[in-house]
């Protein structure tokens, strides 16, 4: 007989985050919030997300997993044979839709006041922070989050006074019996990247207009208002003949509107959230803004959705780190802890490196949202959403590997990360479609790339506590890098946008992790996540060569361990 104090196989099996609070465990997420939030406004909103870190990592995950088991299922008719088709969603996910514009109100945050004790709006700063806190617990539900914000914006910019009027009150409601929500509709069966195709139809009748035609991709396909793109007739061709409508899924006597939910989706991933097809019938509908303005006004919501899309794969990096981190941790192989041995910390660093690069550019984004900066906001959010979204699938299936075979299994969280990861890479434009707006618009056309590097080389010279070698190291990366994007876009060679894209990102993320590092208080080994992204991203490697140098396995172990070291000591390894 065993005694009591003896092990089982089962307590052999390292870890998940099960109970981890993500917001305490994340110390460069603190610390970023400390350099872009007024103090008032940090004090009053850390005890917030510290609730929020809690309930991602506890009944928020919980939910989740529940929730990705039980998709939504949608009814065509009702009892009476009638087609009031609906969608019928587990207890669990309205129990998310609780945390989400309930409890916490993300539709609202930075539209109004009233939101967490906040006399006005939260900075843009503030609300990512939120989004990603939440997305490390559940992905899907921050699509329904992030269009009903968006739309709220556009309907608030481009909107009449009535339409305004009509919509924003039961848009902007904290009381979820009588909120709207909201969406947007794109994709068509011939429009999706060449949204100039598409073929949906709208009329003006009698004063009101009515849309018929198809939508093909349309997610939280049951909101109660859905931003959406149609040709009037007689409009020209292309892109500069759509206009915006806001379609309603009941009209204003309560009836059913005029459109057909077809089917769900049978989705690979966001398995909570409902994605579907819908046929308009003659839909009643609201133009939305100039009527030849459409796609112009449309492409702000799309934007926007970029952003939150760089957030959430930025979020999911993180919760792979922390899985890949209590996997390896908590194992033990050949009497050594996983982490110990140098191939698997050489694998967490591929996840953690990406990681902190996402979240700098995540925030940095955002703060210059909050400034009005809109160049630096342009340009920002076109690389965050094309490589943070590219990085968070090869970190997905890293943090699968290093938890090893049940990593593969649905037990536990790594497959939903990979199946999620995969959307990052299609919502909002796929990675060329992203590369080509930032090198062809972003920087060929609107020059935004001038002011990104006028920020960069500012807080350069902010980074006075660094090395001045490495400083010089990381501006020469940066006007490299701004030198090839220039040259690709000059030359119009479409095949290196990509490069050109994500050269722009590795030196951007470089400079502004090296300018963390020497904020006062901050965690000066940012810089060392800033020499991994020099070393191994900005400067040629030889494949055949040995690549780890010394500094290397002392700044990894410097990074994987509990102990914060010095800006001496750091500046000694980026040297």
């Amino acid at each position: 007989m065993q005694p009591d104090h003896a092990l089982s196989g089962s307590d052999l099996i390292a870890p998940d985050c099960a109970g981890m609070n993500f917001f305490t465990a994340d110390q460069g997420l603190r610390d970023l919030l400390a350099i872009y939030l007024p103090g008032p406004v940090l004090e009053h909103l850390t005890p917030h997300f510290q609730r929020l870190g809690q309930l991602a990592g506890g009944r928020l995950d919980e939910l989740a997993r529940i929730a990705d088991r039980h998709p939504p299922v949608l009814h065509a008719r009702d009892r009476f044979g009638r087609d009031e088709d609906w969608i019928e969603y587990h207890p669990a996910y309205r129990a998310m839709e609780q945390i989400a514009f309930g409890d916490f109100q993300f539709h609202a945050m930075s539209h109004r006041g009233g939101v967490l004790g906040m006399n006005r709006p939260l900075p843009p700063v503030a609300k990512y922070a939120f989004q990603y806190l939440f997305v490390q617990g559940e992905f899907g539900l921050m699509c329904p989050i992030s269009v009903t914000d968006t739309s709220i914006h556009l309907i608030r910019r481009f909107g009449s006074n009535a339409l305004q009027d009509y919509l924003l009150p039961r848009m902007l409601s904290a009381d979820l019996a009588a909120l709207w929500k909201g969406t947007q509709f794109i994709t068509e069966k011939a429009g999706g990247s060449d949204v100039g195709a598409i073929e949906t139809v709208a009329r003006c009748q009698d004063g009101m207009w009515r849309i018929w035609g198809e939508k093909w991709f349309c997610s939280h396909t049951d909101a109660d208002i859905a931003l959406m793109l149609a040709r009037p007739e007689g409009a020209p061709a292309g892109t500069r003949g759509l206009a915006l409508f806001a379609l309603p899924r009941r009209t204003r006597d309560g009836a059913r509107n005029a459109y057909r939910i077809a089917r769900l989706k049978d989705k690979l991933g966001t398995r909570s959230m409902a994605s579907g097809e819908i046929r308009l019938e003659g839909a009643e509908a609201y133009l939305v803004g100039r009527q030849d303005q459409g796609l112009k006004q449309m492409m702000e919501q799309v934007n926007l959705s970029r952003l939150s899309h760089g957030i959430r794969a930025a979020a999911m990096m993180r919760r792979c780190l922390h899985e890949a981190l209590a996997a390896a941790r908590g194992r033990i192989a050949f009497g050594r802890t996983v982490a110990d041995f140098p191939l698997m910390r050489r694998q967490l660093m591929k996840l953690l490196v990406p990681a902190e690069q996402a979240l700098s550019m995540a925030m940095c984004t955002a703060d210059a949202m909050g400034r009005g900066v809109a160049a630096e906001v342009r340009i920002l959010t076109g690389l965050l959403k094309l490589r943070a979204c590219r990085d968070n699938v090869v970190a997905a299936t890293g943090a699968m590997e290093a938890r090893g075979g049940n990593g593969y299994i649905e037990d536990w969280v790594n497959p939903r990360l990979i199946r999620d990861a995969q959307v990052g890479l299609l919502w909002e434009g796929t990675s060329n479609i992203n590369a080509l707006d930032v090198i062809g618009r972003a920087v060929g056309k609107a020059g935004a790339h001038r002011a990104l590097q006028v920020m960069l080389r500012e807080r350069l010279d902010a980074s006075a506590a660094l090395p001045a070698p490495f400083r010089a190291a990381l501006g020469d990366g940066l006007d490299r890098a701004v030198g090839l994007a220039e040259r690709v876009a000059a030359a119009g060679q479409e095949a290196l946008a990509r490069q050109a894209a994500t050269a722009l990102y590795d030196a951007s993320s470089a400079v502004l992790l090296a300018w963390e590092a020497s904020r006062p208080g901050a965690d000066a080994r940012r810089a060392l996540v800033a020499r991994f992204v020099l070393a191994h991203r900005l400067s040629p490697v030889d494949p055949l060569a040995p690549q780890e140098a010394e500094w290397e396995r002392a700044a990894t172990a410097a990074l994987l361990a509990d102990r914060v070291p010095g800006m001496r000591e750091v500046s000694a390894l980026v040297g």
